[in-house]
């Protein structure tokens, strides 16, 4: 915060205004600490309980969030301002950007032939009024997820413009602002910044190989969670999946919470190569969500949600007062490119040359004794005892990666490394980067 700049209000409402005015003026920096309640009160003449409202406003409307006994802070991605994304630093010339988190475009198939091939299909020409999910895009969908493992047999499925809108319609249809919302920590910083963006309060559920913990989701739900989001597989930024015992233990908690709204998020779709073991339907509120973006390519902005009638009928209803529907063009691509064997031969391809990137990459640091964690997906996240270090040397070393900051919570420091535009050559010197950044003096840990 600007040494000049002062908080004004005799309220609750003008103290909340008067702070996130100072956010949207660029007076209070992320990260920057609100003065101590009972500091501000004696300066503004106010009492504390006045303060704490004013400071639990801002929490609810993500300009700010509780940061322990270190006390209140502006957000690090307020809802005013920009996505957590946009702090990642920008990559100079001649360093590999392994930050972004982005599929390898060279494995991506082409959409150009799909899309001529739609265009020229003879289909009639699209009206308001019959524009919906498509009836053959939705018989195909649900015997290629209950192929894969998803149970959705008796599922309402619709589509979506991918998996941050499914979620924040999902959350919408049973949410208001101030609920509070179980996320993975480290979890996915879009996630979060959407949770800031809507007025919800996310909860921390750590991680461990096997998916969410048990103790933490516990925790979660006694906290008064009213929605808990999971990834199935390729969890970003850690690779975790959710193993089939992990998933049973989940059943047993979430079944006792049947108000809560559960979220199931499979994005890797057929990029995956471990199955994906749902813990949902237990809840009166369930839904699954699988994205096309990540094997078939980002631009094409299509998700298949499934779940309970009444959820899946809310989305629908609501976005018939919004966007009304995701393009049938779209749609009528998606399809195409599922009955394409030769495109199905070059997302197989994908898969197995993401996997073996990612477990060459793992398996390399681990030999370094480094704490690499990475089962499934496009990301290696690694514990680091100084996030900005590591990433400052890796970037001296011509290597961006992401900091683990833009995840996490209250989880350790880390960094996740994308491996989409890595070739398997280069992993050993990736690997060698990381190490001597980790361990600048050249001591490393003991191989686990």
């Amino acid at each position: 915060m600007a040494a000049q700049y002062q908080v004004t209000g005799d309220s609750a409402s003008t103290i909340s205004a008067s702070i996130e005015s100072g956010v949207l003026r660029g007076d209070w920096v992320w990260g920057a600490a609100l003065p101590p309640i009972r500091v501000l009160a004696d300066s503004l003449h106010v009492s504390p309980a006045t303060v704490a409202k004013a400071y639990q406003d801002l929490r609810q409307r993500g300009v700010v969030e509780a940061d322990g006994r270190r006390g209140t802070r502006v957000r690090s991605r307020p809802a005013v301002a920009g996505p957590r994304s946009d702090l990642r630093l920008p990559v100079p010339e001649g360093v590999r950007d392994l930050s972004a988190g982005e599929p390898d475009l060279r494995l991506l198939p082409p959409l150009g032939p799909v899309l001529h091939e739609v265009a020229d299909d003879n289909s009639p020409p699209q009206g308001y009024a019959a524009a919906a999910a498509m009836p053959e895009l939705i018989e195909a969908a649900r015997p290629r997820l209950l192929a894969d493992g998803l149970p959705v047999a008796d599922a309402l499925i619709t589509v979506t413009s991918g998996t941050l809108d499914a979620i924040e319609r999902l959350l919408t249809a049973h949410l208001r602002p101030g609920d509070a919302v179980g996320v993975e920590d480290p979890g996915w910083s879009n996630l979060l910044d959407l949770l800031a963006a809507m007025g919800l309060r996310p909860v921390p559920i750590t991680l461990d190989r096997e998916g969410p913990a048990v103790a933490s989701v516990d925790a979660a739900l006694r906290a008064g969670i009213r929605a808990a989001v999971i990834t199935v597989r390729a969890q970003n930024p850690t690779g975790v999946a959710v193993t089939a015992l992990r998933a049973e233990e989940l059943r047993i908690l979430f079944a006792a919470r049947p108000g809560l709204l559960l979220i199931e998020d499979d994005h890797a779709a057929e990029l995956a190569e471990a199955p994906p073991h749902c813990v949902g339907p237990v809840t009166g509120a369930w839904a699954v969500t699988r994205s096309a973006s990540k094997p078939f390519g980002p631009d094409l902005r299509v998700s298949v949600l499934a779940g309970d009638e009444t959820t899946i009928s809310r989305v629908v209803g609501r976005m018939r007062v919004g966007s009304g529907w995701v393009s049938t063009i779209l749609q009528r691509a998606l399809l195409r490119l599922w009955r394409d064997p030769q495109v199905t031969e070059l997302v197989a391809h994908a898969a197995g040359a993401y996997g073996r990137r990612r477990r060459l990459l793992r398996d390399e640091l681990r030999a370094r004794g480094l704490a690499a964690e990475g089962e499934t997906g496009i990301n290696v996240w690694v514990t680091v005892p100084d996030e900005t270090r590591a990433v400052g040397l890796l970037r001296d070393a011509g290597w961006a990666v992401a900091p683990g900051s833009l995840f996490r919570t209250s989880t350790p420091y880390g960094i996740r490394i994308s491996i989409g535009p890595l070739d398997e050559e280069e992993i050993p010197r990736v690997a060698d980067a990381v190490a001597a950044a980790v361990h600048p003096s050249g001591l490393t840990a003991p191989a686990r």
